[in-house]
């Protein structure tokens, strides 16, 4: 049993979502939350909690692996600039822990979770739900954390049955 962390990183609302999946790629829900940022007037405490926050899952649940949605090109400068930050500080924590962290980008989880990359944020949520058997809506960063994760355990399993490393995964495509 392998147990994912995944993360989708913000300057608001951290989603984070905990999966075990199986040597047969059988998925299970472990933990999903958002840890809520916004509420602090200085962005550095933003960060500071960001960075405590995945450090307390992580002493919590003790995941194995980490996956974490890449930045994308934001409209706004500064927007794209706070998410980086909010995204290190997760990076960090999780490194500081010596877990390994692979990237997607959200087309790569859309893909993986709902099968089309220019999938909304509804579909991915519901299905999450379908993939894990979770009853009731799910917080949308919370249920793209989850995706995240979902998307590497079906990566990592693929990338083991055709026995390539996942930097060559990636060129081919």
């Amino acid at each position: 049993m392998i147990r994912i962390l995944g993360i989708d990183p913000g300057s608001q609302r951290t989603g984070i979502g905990i999966v075990d999946v199986d040597a047969a790629g059988k998925l299970s829900h472990v933990f999903h939350a958002a840890l809520l940022v916004a509420g602090e007037e200085d962005f550095t405490q933003r960060l500071k909690r960001i960075f405590e926050g995945v450090n307390e899952i992580i002493a919590m649940h003790h995941p194995v692996e980490c996956s974490i949605e890449r930045v994308f090109m934001a409209r706004n400068p500064d927007s794209a600039l706070k998410l980086g930050q909010a995204r290190g500080a997760a990076i960090c924590a999780v490194v500081n822990r010596g877990i390994p962290v692979h990237e997607y980008a959200a087309t790569e989880v859309k893909k993986a979770v709902v099968g089309g990359g220019r999938s909304d944020k509804t579909q991915v949520q519901h299905m999450i739900g379908v993939l894990l058997g979770l009853k009731g809506p799910i917080q949308a960063d919370a249920a793209d954390a989850l995706a995240i994760a979902v998307a590497h355990a079906h990566t990592r399993s693929s990338l083991e049955r055709v026995g390539i490393p996942r930097t060559a995964w990636r060129r081919r495509r």
